[in-house]
């Protein structure tokens, strides 16, 4: 038998990406750039963006009882959302990070770097998505929408925070969580404290798996001067990702039991703490998992975090469901 030899890589296709993406395969020539520039070909962030959403909007409905055609829209339009704002808080990250990323080895392949946009290519790609979320954003109530514009603060602030803090992994909780007040608030009218606490296991989960993340790049980042949990914890994470794992439980627990204890109903209590429960479980694994000196492994389970937090989605939409 005679060997197939590999298929060459799409040209400009970022390093990290997913092999075998529709950006770099499907998408028209003109629009991969673009589409590179919102991770349309890392679909991971965006399900991190908007799974917060989901249980801030499914849980806020279990504590009213109650779920209608606009908490449809609300499900479908945060979906939406977090595609838009996470492409375009990512083109603003690569705008502003577009010197360190040439100079680190998985991101020096991406679209400002490479050449394949210029800086004010991006930046009016990043103004055309931002738009068209706000135009969503505006079919929401007036609260959710002053919280929606607040959330521009911590995406801008993000991108600096390596620059002044070993700790940007809290700014970017701050910002990728911020869905669970807003979905909260576009169902319920009002900012309570269970979505307080929903947006805090939010960030804590944000910690565990960004740290996770982090450790694709220590060396490069050590180099040139760029700060991050996984530099700070340094060979020994581990103590610090079990505790971000129990405040994540407990957080997310204390959430629940405050949203739905009142509601008088043990099984409904009962169904949506399993999304604590079983989310702690799948972070337990993925520690047990963890090789911080492989990258590929890092990465496999900074992606695993997708069916981390569509567990929680599972247990509240049964909870709403009873």
């Amino acid at each position: 038998m005679t060997h197939q030899p590999d298929m060459p890589e799409p040209k400009g296709q970022v390093s990290d990406a997913v092999k075998g993406n529709w950006v770099d395969h499907l998408a028209p020539g003109w629009t991969r750039p673009y589409l590179r520039l919102s991770r349309a070909d890392r679909p991971i962030g965006t399900w991190l963006l908007l799974l917060p959403c989901w249980w801030g909007l499914l849980l806020a409905a279990a504590s009213t009882g109650r779920f209608g055609l606009f908490d449809v829209w609300i499900l479908v339009g945060c979906a939406a959302g977090a595609w838009l704002m996470r492409g375009a808080g990512c083109t603003w990250n690569d705008i502003t990070d577009r010197d360190f990323d040439a100079q680190v080895e998985r991101t020096r392949s991406r679209p400002i770097p490479s050449g394949q946009v210029s800086v004010k290519q991006a930046a009016a790609w990043m103004g055309l998505q931002a738009l068209i979320a706000f135009a969503i954003l505006l079919s929401f109530n007036l609260p959710a929408i002053l919280l929606g514009i607040a959330a521009l603060v911590p995406v801008l602030v993000y991108p600096f925070a390596k620059r002044f803090t070993w700790w940007p992994q809290v700014f970017l909780g701050i910002a990728f969580n911020w869905g669970a007040l807003l979905a909260w608030t576009a169902h319920a009218g009002a900012l309570e404290a269970p979505a307080v606490a929903l947006y805090l296991a939010g960030m804590a989960w944000t910690l565990f798996y960004d740290t996770i993340y982090a450790y694709q790049d220590t060396e490069d980042d050590a180099l040139i001067g760029v700060k991050s949990t996984a530099r700070l914890f340094g060979d020994s994470p581990r103590l610090w990702l079990r505790a971000f794992l129990i405040v994540t439980v407990v957080l997310m627990a204390l959430a629940i039991i405050l949203a739905l204890a009142p509601l008088n109903n043990m099984l409904v209590l009962v169904v949506a703490l399993g999304s604590a429960w079983f989310l702690g479980w799948h972070l337990a694994w993925q520690m047990r998992m963890l090789d911080i000196d492989d990258a590929q492994n890092c990465l496999r389970l900074f992606r695993a975090n997708r069916d981390a937090g569509l567990i929680p989605v599972l247990f509240l939409a049964a909870a709403v469901l009873l």
